[in-house]
């Protein structure tokens, strides 16, 4: 252990092995669902299907998510992983469906007509993988802040499993860092940042299905108005192998 003192720090601060059990909170807005299933899992005999079905005569939003409570606060150093699978029909579109985000309860913070306010999120673009940074300060009446929208990060394919896994370092000013890998591949790798904005709430963890763009444009693009992603081997750590469901 004198040998590898990082050994000892390394801790898996939250896992799920694809459940409904454990989450912080399950949501499922309107005529969306979360489910555990065992029919398409990746390790394990369970997974999390999240769906969400377009409905024109609906104006609220589409959230099919699970929360994590501790996603992260102004200073931490920490890993985050997941498994996620497109359904087979899966469409691509112009519009945006975000996978994954951290997320607080703002109060007068003002992000689209309510106290809810994200940091960074991982959503499908077409069929690529993209991010976003956040940082710059709270508390302004039209949820201003600094977005850094980082494109084309990896390409996705329907209907197989994908791994996402992030290191992030939680700053307000230039020491922050914020790096992605996409099936085993580093696709993003920004240090020497400010990764969240200037104080010290605390930022959920979500994982799941939120067609933000059916909400925020206004219509559904393309055809296809179910959707569906399931989610596998979900955890929050302080080193890459805490997370990482193939070496966990």
């Amino acid at each position: 252990m004198a040998l590898f003192p990082w050994v000892s720090q390394a801790e898996r601060l939250f896992y799920n092995p694809g459940t409904l059990d454990g989450w912080d909170y399950v949501r499922h807005e309107h005529n969306g669902a979360v489910e555990e299933v065992t029919n398409v899992v990746y390790e394990g005999s369970t997974a999390l299907k999240m769906s969400q079905r377009y409905d024109a005569s609906y104006s609220g939003r589409y959230h099919s998510e699970t929360d994590h409570n501790d996603g992260y606060q102004r200073g931490d150093t920490r890993f985050y992983g997941f498994m996620f699978r497109l359904s087979d029909t899966w469409e691509f579109t112009s519009q945006g469906y975000n996978i994954a985000q951290f997320i607080a309860n703002r109060p007068g913070a003002g992000c689209g007509g309510d106290d809810w306010m994200p940091s960074s999120m991982i959503w499908l673009k077409g069929n690529q993988l993209t991010s976003r940074i956040v940082s710059g300060e709270y508390r302004q009446p039209d949820c201003s802040r600094n977005i850094r929208q980082l494109d084309n990060l990896a390409t996705v394919s329907v209907g197989i499993w994908h791994k996402v896994i992030l290191q992030v370092t939680w700053k307000s000013d230039s020491t922050g860092q914020y790096k992605i890998w996409f099936d085993g591949e580093k696709v993003h790798d920004s240090q020497g940042v400010a990764t969240t904005v200037n104080d010290d709430e605390i930022y959920q963890f979500r994982v799941g299905l939120y067609a933000n763009s059916w909400y925020d444009d206004g219509y559904m693009d393309g055809s296809q108005s179910f959707r569906q992603v399931w989610y596998d081997e979900i955890a929050v750590g302080t080193t890459f192998a805490d997370v990482d469901p193939d070496q966990s």
